[in-house]
């Protein structure tokens, strides 16, 4: 069988979580942004033409612990594992001999290595030099907490997150480690990266990001650039978790840099599997957590899975609208709202903004328990799947 699956028997929970978004620094502050059904997005200048315009993107402002370093990118993974971490221990968590970490990430610090060129023409002391690596975060981390498991970095477009979400359960289902911190992050939203997205015709920087951004509704138009870095604590045992994993899948299209194959052929097969591994039928899934980017090619393929796959039952919801694309962050923050919606009874779901798929939820909405199926799905052809359930 084509791809890589999990055992279904090998459940993990996520234990604890750390937020950081276009909404600011911290679990809460996105958790109130997401249910204010309000776009993290704001207008930005120097992102048009030539650099002189302005544009709407989700940055996160500025703001961690200044002693991590200068660098926005640093403070933002050292403050989502923090408070990942400290989430964690409140609620029991106590970690094991062998905690690894895994840092899911696309380009990395973008404007470290922007300055690193263009500010200081290549020359730096070491230790400046050193921030731009990525393996320097993970260091950092395993040093901070004493962690000496296994490390590295995941890499799978804008569908990384959840390509480290499952390789985490594989460490944890293999005995490679007895705990693992998995980070995903992204603060690519740089004036020259979105002019290329936008030029690519996936993103739109002209316009608030409910007025374009309509993952399943008429009139949408792209994505909006958003950043995210968010933290999670993974383990087989927890006293107080969010929600388990019970399985996922992931695959390549073989077909395209950017189109998804039309067929949707590899996407359908990828979501059979997740199921498959995961012990579930496509009748128990209560809630289908899309990548939903808005673009017309991810429209159609899911909402091809939720009629194939799923017969249009589950409720469907893309959190985009509001928190941004968040490039190879953009499953973490999604995957976060998911488990935050089984312990809180809400989920954050975007407001519908024109004629919508029939099952679309519109705004936040009460969770009513059940199976979350979460599919992200990277250029490239990176098609993964999480399957998701209340601890």
């Amino acid at each position: 069988m084509p791809g890589c699956t999990l055992k279904h028997q090998d459940h993990m929970t996520i234990a604890g979580i750390g937020i950081v978004s276009g909404y600011g620094w911290g679990r809460e502050t996105c958790w109130r942004g997401l249910l204010s059904g309000k776009s993290a997005a704001r207008l930005h200048p120097g992102y048009g033409a030539g650099h002189d315009e302005h544009a709407w993107v989700a940055l996160i402002p500025d703001g961690g612990d200044a002693e991590v370093g200068p660098s926005r990118y640093g403070r933002a993974v050292q403050d989502a594992a923090r408070e990942a971490i400290d989430d964690a221990r409140a609620r029991g968590w106590r970690p094991g001999r062998t905690v690894g970490i895994l840092h899911s990430i696309v380009l990395g610090d973008v404007r470290n290595w922007r300055d690193f060129y263009l500010a200081d023409s290549g020359h730096r002391r070491s230790r400046g030099f050193m921030s731009l690596l990525p393996s320097t975060p993970i260091a950092m981390l395993a040093r901070e907490f004493g962690f000496h498991g296994p490390s590295m970095d995941v890499s799978a477009a804008c569908s990384s997150a959840n390509v480290a979400l499952i390789t985490a359960q594989l460490w944890l289902t293999h005995g490679m480690a007895d705990d693992v911190l998995c980070v995903t992050t992204d603060l690519s939203a740089t004036p020259e990266i979105l002019e290329h997205m936008v030029g690519l015709g996936a993103a739109v920087s002209d316009a608030e990001p409910l007025a374009a951004c309509r993952p399943f509704q008429q009139g949408s138009r792209g994505f909006s650039m958003g950043e995210a870095s968010t933290g999670f604590v993974l383990t087989r045992e927890a006293e107080r978790p969010y929600a388990r994993v019970l399985g996922g899948a992931m695959s390549n299209d073989g077909y395209h840099v950017v189109s998804v194959e039309p067929s949707h052929e590899q996407i359908l097969d990828c979501v059979d599997r997740a199921l498959a591994v995961s012990g579930v039928r496509p009748d128990q899934v209560g809630y289908y957590n899309a990548h939903g980017p808005g673009t017309r090619q991810c429209d159609d393929a899911e909402t091809e899975v939720m009629a194939r796959i799923f017969d249009d039952s589950p409720a469907l919801y893309s959190i985009k609208p509001l928190v941004g694309h968040c490039q190879g962050a953009a499953a973490g923050v999604e995957v976060a709202a998911a488990a935050l919606a089984y312990e809180r009874g809400v989920v954050p779901a975007s407001p519908i903004v024109a004629p919508a798929h029939p099952r679309l939820l519109d705004g936040a909405t009460e969770f009513t328990g059940g199976i979350t199926v979460k599919t992200s799905l990277g250029m490239g052809g990176h098609n993964s799947v999480i399957v998701l359930d209340a601890a």
